[in-house]
């Protein structure tokens, strides 16, 4: 019981150190590991089975709309990244170089890949000839590097795994098109896979990617009601195929130049899981994503049959597609289950003699604890749905915290007020002016989050000049 209670007390109260908090789940859930190089962190075993999931989920929908995978360079040519003005001086803090090749000094710098535009659009030039050609539908499933100066778990590493899709079309609209068509596919799995509800909407100028003309995104409320990007899509025009000399003969045997979209998504979704979700127990997994869906725990193990029995419904839940452990260690059951509940996995079935008797086990819930005592001949129909239920629980759940927390303000001093007490998305009109934005940066402490795509049309005033305006924006404070 000792080794129990010091189990829980290893994670901070979220509401005396939510960062703390955090820091705790990632390690003692055992998602994250730590290396000699600030920034750069292992994932392990678990950590990585979520992400996993995730990757398949996006996969399967990348395919099924026609997107083929492949696999670019890890090294960019220096001379490769400055053909786009725009794209390197927005990611030169960030970029790590590679200088030495062996014991020689390389005659140009090599970037180590902060994303790989530029190396697509290389490729591109050399290929792309005709609009038979069009359009070329890529996505790659890689690692890439950016120097950031403060680092945390999931939320700002280093070096990230994640997706970088590209695609090149023949006209902008097929390439908006295809933009848009991508951010719904990351809105899918957010909200049906991961139960994270979404603000879809388009950043400000100011906010936007690097050599795009236009950034769709998804913002997401953690438990705190900070704000984090967990998804962007990008339009870039025919910026980019102009400065790579990217063209091809039309229908009418005109050269013509494409229009290129970039979209990806990161391990920093694994953050937001855990910071949508997570309770002060540790980690809380929406089944859906969850590597283990139920653990059977066997109860007075030692007793005759009952490894036996708790085998028996693993096996039958194996049977019915459900992902399922036991545990029979030699740990004890109260030992068990403050393991099971620190990972999140969000079913425990129990059975122990008393059980067997009864013909029954018992099923709790990691989402909000309820126990029920369920036939044994009713096992799977009654697991499934509780996963089910489960689910959509902690969906409606995250949902009542972004509606709850999303508050209309008309004044800069409004808002402030807002983000320094019980904080939030705050939602205004604006009207348009970089100085108006930067102006709530300053006074208030919050960034533009997105113009949503659900604009109400309504007149106000922007918060900081005063003007009319239709425009909706959310502000908030951000990972």
């Amino acid at each position: 019981m000792a080794k129990e209670q010091k189990q829980v007390d290893a994670i901070t109260d979220m509401e005396r150190d939510f960062a703390q908090w955090y820091t705790d789940v990632c390690t003692k859930a055992e998602l994250i590991g730590y290396t000699s190089v600030k920034g750069i962190f292992i994932l392990r075993p678990y950590g990585y089975a979520i992400w996993e999931n995730i990757q398949q989920a996006l996969d399967q929908r990348f395919k099924a709309t026609g997107h083929c995978n492949v696999s670019m360079p890890m090294l960019i040519p220096e001379s490769l990244l400055q053909k786009e003005k725009d794209h390197i001086e927005g990611f030169a803090p960030e970029c790590a170089w590679v200088t030495m090749g062996g014991s020689e000094k390389l005659e140009e710098r090599l970037c180590v890949r902060p994303t790989s535009e530029t190396l697509f659009c290389e490729h591109w030039s050399k290929i792309v000839h005709s609009w038979r050609d069009l359009p070329m539908l890529y996505n790659q499933w890689c690692s890439v590097m950016r120097w950031e100066k403060t680092t945390r778990p999931f939320l700002r590493h280093r070096e990230f795994l994640w997706q970088e899709g590209h695609t090149l079309h023949a006209t902008p609209e097929e390439a908006i098109e295809e933009t848009e068509r991508m951010l719904d596919i990351y809105a899918d799995v957010c909200e049906n896979l991961l139960a994270m509800p979404v603000v879809k909407g388009v950043k400000t100028d100011k906010e936007k990617f690097a050599g795009a003309e236009r950034t769709y995104t998804l913002e997401c409320m953690m438990h705190d009601r900070k704000a984090l990007q967990n998804g962007t899509s990008h339009y870039f025009g025919d910026g980019f195929a102009k400065a790579f000399d990217i063209s091809f003969s039309d229908r009418d045997n005109q050269r013509r130049t494409p229009y290129e979209t970039s979209w990806g998504i990161t391990t920093r979704t694994i953050g937001g899981l855990i910071m949508t979700h997570g309770d002060n127990h540790g980690l809380v997994l929406p089944p859906r994503v969850a590597p283990t869906q139920v653990v059977v725990i066997p109860v007075a193990q030692h007793k005759p049959g009952v490894i036996d029995a708790a085998s028996a419904l693993c096996g039958r839940l194996q049977d019915a597609g459900i992902r399922v452990k036991m545990d029979a260690s030699d740990n004890s059951p109260g030992w068990k289950f403050a393991e099971y509940e620190m990972k999140g996995v969000p079913l425990r079935v129990e059975i122990g003699p008393k059980d067997m008797d009864k013909a029954q086990c018992v099923l709790v819930r990691r989402d909000n604890g309820e126990k029920t005592f369920i036939p044994l001949s009713g096992l799977e129909e009654a697991v499934k749905n509780c996963l089910e239920e489960i689910q959509a629980n902690l969906f409606a759940k995250a949902k009542r915290n972004l509606d709850e927390h999303t508050f209309d303000i008309s004044t800069p001093e409004e808002a402030k007020a807002i983000v320094e007490g019980e904080g939030g998305f705050l939602r205004s009109k604006w009207c348009g002016s970089r100085e108006c934005e930067e102006a709530m940066k300053e006074r208030a402490g919050v960034s533009s989050r997105c113009l949503p795509f659900a604009q109400s049309g309504t007149e106000g005033t922007c918060p900081v000049c005063g003007k009319k305006c239709t425009t909706d924006i959310y502000w908030g404070v951000a990972y």
